[in-house]
């Protein structure tokens, strides 16, 4: 992950910023216009790998509460809710971001009009607009080839002993309570 972090999401930052400058300087509509897909894949890529690393933490047997959701909160009961259990999540979740041709990232987000959490997945950097973001996982080959191969099953599987759910329960409160969203927070 710090490969991931130091050279890919850098560069969807270095990439960004000079987009925006040029941006800045277009003369006509026709160059911004021009800058737009630039600044959709880099600026989609920094918001995405941003929420990312905050979804992140260490798994347990390394001093961390990664994988763990405590049953006591909000997020927890709306899992339970709307999808029967944590086990129901993760293969529903994993099954749909396994459908994802090429790259892309797997959601859990919540839909502003119902307040239910529902799955999502988009293709390439582009960012989750539909639904406030929970839980954003990387299905890019660069977050997972060094350690699984080309193996996205297995990658999805133990992405979970590291979630922060904590994190997750506290951008699902700012989502139903207030309707923030995670990109913004």
């Amino acid at each position: 992950m710090k490969l991931h972090h130091t050279k890919h999401h850098q560069t969807y930052v270095t990439a960004l910023n000079a987009a925006e400058e040029s941006y800045a300087k277009a003369a006509t509509p026709k160059e911004r216009i021009s800058l737009q897909a630039a600044l959709k894949f880099n600026g989609g890529g920094h918001i995405n790998h941003s929420l990312f690393w905050k979804n992140l933490a260490p798994a347990p047997e390394k001093g961390g509460a990664g994988g763990k959701l405590d049953g006591s909160t909000a997020f927890a009961a709306a899992v339970k809710a709307d999808f029967g259990s944590l086990d129901n999540l993760i293969q529903k979740f994993n099954t749909a971001t396994l459908g994802i041709q090429g790259s892309g990232w797997g959601w859990l987000g919540v839909n502003p009009t119902t307040k239910k959490l529902e799955i999502a997945t988009t293709s390439n950097q582009d960012p989750l607009l539909t639904l406030l973001p929970v839980i954003g996982i990387d299905i890019w080959e660069h977050a997972f080839y060094l350690q699984y191969l080309n193996v996205k099953p297995d990658y999805l599987k133990a992405i979970w002993n590291v979630v922060n759910f904590d994190e997750a329960a506290k951008r699902y409160d700012a989502a139903v309570n207030s309707g923030a969203d995670a990109a913004k927070l």
